[in-house]
């Protein structure tokens, strides 16, 4: 009997006679006999909605996020589930749209907009991404790739990571306190967890000069609104994400002086995304049929994935 996995897109092009894959997104409904045989489940978004879904699917093996981030689905996870993430898809969007924050908060685009709209033509020269101090913090794929770009503009990286990597160049994140006082910019690329909750909070935002420039690319926690708020506008931030989200009308942290911010759309996919997830998801596929090895696992399934399946007690779990 094939196996069952349930993808977001009908053109995925799985040419496999040991799998059948049913189709779910936005805009389909996915059948009480799909739910309760599917084995490989490729989240359509992080919706609580969508996430919930694994609590009716008893012989689910695999969870596969598109996102790097997973946080969010961790709490709607299955006991014995695996589960696999996105790392690398979208390193390109990420690490441009970071590149377009840096950018347009170091050249004050936002004031030069303000002003095209009440016709004003007042100059004032702005600063540059040019011989800034860039800290990646959070050094992985998205951070490599927004170093190649920083460099290209002919800045300076500092990298930063979960731990020291000397032969890298890459500083632990136990170093942190130490950079941030000579940082221009602080990037954050990290993931939310227990660790980089409130990373950046009080006491190193502190530590960082009048206007260094702050960008939030990760989770919005990772930073402590309420410290940030108490700056009141001594450090800048260009923040794709934010706590709360989505910010809520009203919130002092649209109107703090020297903010930016896109509304968590750094992840967009640019023209490549769609063939690339999909060619992803292929292998993905190809290698839980046959049993070998999956990429990016974040939580590994408690038994093969070749085993029976969860016991209906434990579907809900």
């Amino acid at each position: 009997m094939a196996r069952r996995a349930l993808v977001p897109w009908a053109d995925l092009d799985v040419t496999c006679d040991e799998i059948t894959i049913d189709v779910y997104n936005s805009s389909t409904e996915v059948s009480s006999t799909t739910l309760a045989t599917t084995e490989f489940y490729v989240l359509p978004t992080t919706s609580t909605a969508e996430c919930r879904l694994m609590a009716s699917m008893p012989q689910l093996k695999v969870v596969q996020t598109l996102n790097s981030g997973y946080d969010d689905i961790l709490p709607h996870l299955p006991a014995g589930v695996g589960l696999a993430n996105g790392r690398g898809l979208r390193d390109t969007s990420a690490s441009e749209h970071a590149l377009a924050l840096i950018l347009a908060a170091q050249r004050d685009i936002p004031r030069w907009v303000r002003q095209q709209d009440k016709a004003i033509w007042a100059r004032q020269f702005p600063k540059s991404l040019a011989g800034r101090r860039v800290l990646i913090v959070g050094y992985g794929s998205i951070g490599a790739a927004l170093e190649r770009r920083v460099v290209a503009c002919e800045a300076e990286v500092v990298r930063v990571g979960r731990r020291p990597s000397p032969g890298l160049g890459i500083h632990g994140i136990a170093e942190l306190h130490a950079l941030l006082p000579d940082a221009d910019i602080v990037v954050l690329s990290v993931p939310l967890n227990d660790d980089t909750k409130g990373l950046i909070g009080a006491t190193e935002l502190g530590l960082m000069r009048d206007a260094t420039l702050l960008v939030n690319i990760s989770r919005g926690p990772v930073v402590d609104t309420t410290a940030l708020l108490a700056e009141g506008g001594r450090i800048s931030a260009a923040l794709d994400v934010t706590d709360p989200e989505p910010l809520p009308d009203g919130h002092p942290l649209w109107s703090l002086p020297g903010v930016l911010i896109s509304p968590h759309v750094g992840g967009g996919g640019t023209p490549t995304y769609p063939q690339m997830v999909r060619e992803f998801v292929r292998e993905q596929l190809r290698r839980f049929v046959h049993a070998e090895e999956l990429m990016n696992v974040v939580v590994r399934p408690t038994g093969p994935v070749a085993g029976a399946g969860r016991s209906a007690s434990n579907a809900s779990a």
